[in-house]
């Protein structure tokens, strides 16, 4: 079974869809996503410019590396009318939930206007504009892709970007669509999924007894897989459009934590009552209150892990298609990388 699946994983990973000649532009280049799509199409002998704040993780970027901001509108502007690239995937952003404010995560919005301004310049075929899942509170059911209901700055702050995307003027002729990563995990990640395997591994998770909880987690290679497919498909299919990016089939929390421990050959996760884990977290709350910032747990994790987060992937599957990599592969690729990166 194991060698049928890399044998089928080989058959479905058919590389980039988008043309050889064309120019990719990765706004947050170096983050987490960005490093795995930069790494992608580099692979692939494509042209590719990296734009990020930060330096590359991985030293073959810099030889596509700029460091800009893209809240500086005339010099981002002007790099971009420089290199005219024929794709953008705008992934710069500002992802924690430590700002005080909506005024804090300024990039989320202004990144965007300076996106379209750029891609208008420029004549660019595609823009694809990385928002989150964080537009609306886990667990809630929108009614339609501008159905928001944010519940953190951040949240906000991307709901904000997507409202941008569908006001500002747009150049005839370009696609644009935005895109919601879920949950993401894989190499080169980092808070708070990092955090997750890192509790498993280190025997340090604990899941609350008897209750079977799914969500929508993607892992990093399939993300890119999406973005690419979604990038090189006709306009009629993606313009305008929002897509979720996650793995098709919602995860099982319990399940998904034993399969990354036995794969590591550590000991499998230990459960908890409910009643003991809230008695927890109301101590974890008040710890927080006094300053101490990565508190295990706290109500607000408690409540996020005891509620399913399952989204609606049917538009992205219908585009996309099959997903390369399995959670065993995936897993076995994490590992690895995080085996690599200690």
């Amino acid at each position: 079974m194991r060698e049928q699946e890399i044998i089928d994983v080989e058959k479905r990973q058919l590389g980039p869809s988008l043309d050889p000649a064309s120019r990719i532009l990765v706004t947050g280049g170096s983050g987490f996503i960005g490093t795995n799509v930069v790494d992608y199409y580099l692979r692939a002998r494509f042209e590719v410019f990296s734009l990020d704040i930060n330096a590359p993780q991985i030293a073959a970027h810099r030889s596509v590396f700029t460091q800009l901001d893209v809240q500086d509108s005339d010099v981002f502007c002007n790099f971009v009318e420089k290199v005219r690239p024929t794709h953008i995937i705008h992934l710069a952003a500002r992802t924690d939930l430590l700002g005080r404010s909506v005024r804090d995560y300024a990039v989320n919005t202004f990144g965007v206007l300076n996106t379209i301004r750029a891609a208008a310049a420029a004549s660019v075929q595609c823009v694809i504009l990385a928002s989150s899942r964080l537009v609306n509170a886990i667990g809630y059911s929108p009614r339609g892709v501008r159905d928001y209901n944010p519940t953190t700055f951040y949240g906000q702050s991307k709901v904000q970007g997507e409202l941008l995307a569908f006001t500002e003027k747009w150049t005839p002729g370009t696609t644009w669509c935005i895109v919601r990563p879920t949950s993401i995990w894989g190499p080169w990640f980092g808070v708070p999924y990092r955090n997750f395997f890192d509790h498993v591994l280190s025997g340090r998770y604990i899941h609350p007894a008897g209750k079977t909880v799914k969500k929508s987690f993607g892992y990093v290679e399939n993300l890119v897989f999406e973005l690419d497919r979604l990038a090189g498909s006709p306009a009629e299919n993606v313009h305008e459009k929002t897509f979720y990016l996650a793995d098709y089939e919602p995860i099982d929390v319990l399940l998904f934590a034993r399969q990354i421990a036995q794969t590591s050959g550590r000991r499998a996760p230990q459960e908890c009552p409910v009643a003991i884990l809230r008695c927890a977290a109301k101590a974890g709350d008040v710890l927080k209150g006094f300053g101490w910032a990565n508190v295990p747990l706290t109500s607000f994790r408690l409540n996020n892990l005891l509620t399913e987060m399952i989204y609606n992937l049917e538009d992205t599957s219908a585009v996309v298609g099959l997903l390369p990599f399995s959670n065993a592969i995936g897993i076995e690729r994490t590992l690895a990388w995080m085996s690599k990166a200690c």
